[in-house]
């Protein structure tokens, strides 16, 4: 045995300190010392932890064991708690449909771009460590933990080392392993709190004041990288950290008495897809210390604490306390949250609430923790938010699809601009169709919310003539398409709700102003051009929507569901002969997991035209591919766009999606359909489909959005066409 590993002989219970180093993912290592020390039964009196160490070692003196802890690191997706992932479902619809627009979103003030201050909040680490420390949420003095606990932070304004020893523990653990760039400080007793391990990595002498006597050390930190391995910004900046680090621990690992170096030289920081291994490594290097190990003061049965693994189902909560709220309101903050004082709620419905909540941008931090009462299993939730001083967000997208070519998209977002709740948000889509999106909504979450919104479309089309021209039309020109430029132009005005957590009802007032000419057809062989629809039209709509898919593009799981109706009851002088009608129309689609890789989309549509029919210019018309749409067009495998026409139409689309590999998608699609005049009354709508279509693409996920490359084909036209789409629709 070395002089690292002497122990008092000749005392009579010593007290046996614990302290685990940072080193990111190399962390996991610690979880395999656990795993020995439990095996041997050990009785450790002290820990301390900084960084990944802090966040192991307060659950181990939570009262978790080395194998629960490496059961529960094992079922964490790290990629999704370190990015602060938000599933889609999290979000409102307003809040889904900006995060799948644009693919970059800076800040700024007075005309001065903001950088934000990392590249993730934190929160997802936060909540992980909520949930698990909930047993002991009323123990604010860490002493008095089943295993005493401290860890260490860095004020980033002074470079001092913080000890944190009290308070709320997953905050102070998150601060203690808030990586400078990845992770945003943390504000605790109006300090600014940055990852300990820059200053001390490794607080032996903090633990020996503790009165220890012996000290079990496991150190997972880097060596000095080579040059070749310094070729990221990440890798410099963490050089530059170990520097001292490096230096501290030649007299650190000669001071503790039972010094464990797991081989973790051939992981990173950010290696936690190898857990694993890294989990073994720390098996590996505590076996080799075993005789001095086994010589330690054991308990007497067995460790007196150990948490019951299975989940927490739901959470009984009977006061919500708001703290550091101005501008946002109480109402505002729970409807976001989706919960409701004195009752119960799934703790899978309230991790979601809090996701979506963040995902509103409107608060900088959120943190939280729940306060036993005098009844069991009940509690007081007591947050506290800072809100968001930054207003003005500029935002940016590009894309490229068969109909309206190439656009870049630039993007002016004003919040608080007259209301503390409310969003301007005005896009301009430059390319070969100008375009522009307009919106002005005031969110009131569950109560009536009111929007206002305005859009401006175009495209020049060869398409189906049908549309347009009447049989006599057609037979005059004799064309059975015809090269038209469209121009829409709408304008809503509408409420909004939400209900049961899940669905958006929205009621409202419409104006469009609709254009189409051609020049290809001629009104008297004199004429340049001819116009088909030069008029507005006034109509009440009412949607409903659902939309649980997991995601908008690949969903591999979910539900979705939207319902359309207007009522069109004006339109100005250029529709001589119009008399108001109705269109209805939904979607509904399921999709759901067959492997790990391999998932299905169920996906039907139908739509049906009450009254007038001599209004055709908004009648549906199928072909293409796309997903924001405008009017009634709909996309169908097989056909060109606006290939397919009629009053009435149902179809149904069958996917598979194989994700090869990460982000990689084979996507295979057959799409049947009927469409015509009349279909619902005459009953063909029931009948064998006239229409087909199939396809087989490939995709990649980008920051700018899906990159797609689809081959379609139909049987009854005998021809192929190939699709192409990149970046987010808009």
């Amino acid at each position: 045995m070395g002089a690292q590993d002497s122990i008092p002989e000749q005392q009579k219970e010593p007290k046996i300190g614990l302290v685990l180093s940072g080193g990111g993912a190399k962390g996991f290592a610690h979880i395999g010392v656990l795993k020995v020390i439990d095996s041997l039964n050990i009785k450790v009196d002290y820990i301390a932890g900084t960084s990944m160490g802090a966040i192991i070692g307060s659950l181990y003196a939570s009262g978790y064991s080395g194998k629960q802890l490496d059961s529960i690191f094992k079922s964490v997706n790290f990629d999704d708690v370190i990015s602060d992932y938000l599933p889609r479902s999290a979000k409102t619809f307003y809040e889904r449909d900006n995060s799948e627009r644009y693919a970059v979103t800076l800040p700024f003030t007075n005309f001065k771009l903001n950088l934000p201050s990392a590249l993730s909040r934190g929160q997802n680490v936060f909540n992980l460590l909520s949930k698990l420390t909930l047993h002991v949420t009323d123990i604010p003095d860490f002493e008095k933990l089943p295993i005493p606990f401290f860890c260490v932070a860095t004020d980033v304004e002074t470079g001092k080392a913080i000890i944190l020893d009290q308070g709320n523990l997953s905050q102070t653990v998150t601060a203690s392993g808030a990586f400078p760039s990845l992770f945003q400080p943390v504000i605790i007793n109006d300090q600014v709190l940055i990852d300990g391990g820059v200053i001390n990595n490794y607080p032996i002498e903090e633990l020996k004041a503790k009165g220890m006597d012996i000290i079990i050390g496991v150190d997972v930190q880097d060596g000095l990288a080579s040059r070749e391995d310094l070729k990221s910004a990440p890798s410099i900046l963490l050089q530059i950290n170990n520097y001292r680090t490096i230096s501290d621990m030649v007299k650190k690992s000669e001071e503790t008495d039972i010094y464990i170096k797991p081989d973790i030289t051939n992981y990173t920081v950010v290696s936690f897809s190898e857990g694993k291994k890294i989990i073994k490594s720390g098996v590996d290097a505590a076996q080799l210390k075993l005789e001095a190990l086994n010589k330690l003061p054991k308990y007497k049965t067995k460790r007196e604490v150990e948490v019951d693994l299975v989940s927490i189902d739901s959470i009984a909560i009977r006061e919500v306390k708001i703290h550091g709220n101005n501008r946002y309101t109480r109402a505002y903050i729970l409807g976001k949250l989706k919960l409701i004082e004195d009752t119960k709620v799934s703790y899978e419905d309230f991790n979601e609430g809090v996701n979506n909540l963040v995902a509103t941008n409107n608060f900088t931090t959120f943190y939280y923790e729940f306060e036993k009462t005098n009844t069991p299993n009940v509690y007081n939730l007591s947050a506290t938010v800072e809100e968001s001083k930054t207003t003005n967000f500029i935002k940016f997208g590009l894309h490229y699809d068969d109909l309206y070519k190439s656009g870049a998209l630039l993007n002016l977002t004003k919040k608080r601009a007259l209301l503390d709740d409310d969003v301007v948000s005005l896009d301009l889509i430059l390319g070969d169709q100008v375009r522009y999106n307009f919106e002005y909504y005031i969110d009131k979450g569950f109560y009536w919310s009111v929007g206002v919104r305005s859009r401006f479309n175009q495209f020049n089309r060869n398409v189906n003539a049908k549309l347009f021209l009447n049989d006599y039309e057609q037979s005059l020109v004799g064309l059975n398409k015809i090269d038209i430029e469209l121009e829409d132009q709408t304008n809503q005005l509408y409420v909004q709700t939400l209900f049961r957590k899940d669905f958006a009802l929205s009621l409202g007032g419409e104006h469009k102003r609709l254009k189409i000419k051609s020049e290809t057809v001629v009104s008297n062989g004199q004429d340049k051009e001819r116009f088909f629809e030069n008029t507005d039209y006034l109509s009440v709509f009412g949607t409903l929507r659902l939309d649980r898919y997991d995601h908008k593009y690949y969903p591999k799981n979910g539900v979705y569901f939207s319902g359309d109706f207007h009522l069109y009851f004006h339109a100005s002088h250029f529709n001589t002969d119009f008399d108001k009608f109705s269109i209805a129309k939904a979607d509904i689609g399921y999709a759901f997991g067959i492997s790990d890789k391999l998932s299905a989309n169920i996906f039907t549509q139908g739509g049906f035209k009450i009254g007038d029919t001599n209004t055709q210019s908004l009648d549906f018309a199928l072909g293409g591919y796309g997903n924001n749409f405008i009017n009634n067009f709909i996309s169908f495998y097989g056909y060109d766009y606006v290939a397919l026409t009629g009053d009435s139409f149902v179809k149904g689309k069958l996917s598979l999606d194989y994700e090869i590999f990460k982000k990689n998608h084979i996507t295979l699609a057959a799409n049947y359909a009927n469409i015509g005049y009349g279909l619902f009354e005459s009953g063909m709508w029931f009948s064998s489909p006239n229409y087909s279509g199939y396809a087989i693409g490939y995709g990649i996920e980008t920051f700018l959005g899906p990159i797609e490359a689809k081959y379609t084909y139909s049987p009854e036209l005998g021809n192929s066409i190939w699709l192409f789409n990149l970046g987010f629709w808009f």
